[in-house]
């Protein structure tokens, strides 16, 4: 893999939402974490209950939000739960766009409402990384994972614009990201 620019985080420095989260998606993981599980049994609950009803893009982001900028893919916070026990942000990709190789402070879930992402995920051993595995997540697709073994990139490789939602078991109004660390290792 060749060495590609970081690409910018675009948007508010998420201190306040800027788009509409619903209700029922609020109370819908409310009642997923509620349970004192451990990190990856919070994801795995909080996807299954998302599962079975995801919002379309134009009720979470306003049109401009949703056809993306060509300086990089944005972040829009929808919902920062008062406890600060979790936080819902929508994730607009133009075409070619990526995230850096990154990894997080807690666990996340995240579904494709539009279009298709593309992950790669990375095993750290010795100084390098390798790839553990390579997804296509199409819309619909909801997944959820926790550190240890969060190491990941994400871009889109469609030829039109993606749009997700990412449920973060952190503040995102306090850290004004999820990530805890990007990684420029070598990879095999």
């Amino acid at each position: 893999m060749s060495a590609m620019p970081v690409p910018q985080i675009l948007g508010s420095l998420l201190m306040v939402p800027v788009g509409t989260c619903p209700e029922w998606l609020v109370a819908a993981i409310r009642g997923a974490i509620r349970t004192g599980a451990s990190w990856q049994e919070t994801a795995d609950r909080v996807a299954a209950a998302l599962r079975p009803e995801l919002p379309r893009p134009d009720l979470l982001l306003r049109p401009a939000q949703l056809s993306g900028d060509a300086a990089g893919y944005q972040t829009h916070l929808l919902h920062a739960e008062p406890d600060g026990l979790f936080s819902v942000a929508a994730m607009v990709w133009r075409p070619g766009q990526w995230t850096p190789i990154h990894d997080h402070v807690a666990w996340c879930v995240t579904a494709v409402l539009q279009g298709a992402e593309y992950e790669e995920i990375f095993a750290q051993r010795d100084g390098v990384l390798r790839v553990a595995a390579r997804n296509r997540n199409a819309a619909g697709t909801v997944t959820g994972f926790a550190p240890p073994g969060d190491i990941h990139q994400v871009r889109n490789a469609g030829s039109g614009v993606a749009v997700s939602m990412h449920v973060y078991g952190a503040d995102l109004t306090r850290l004004g990201s999820s990530i805890r660390r990007e990684y420029h290792l070598p990879i095999t």
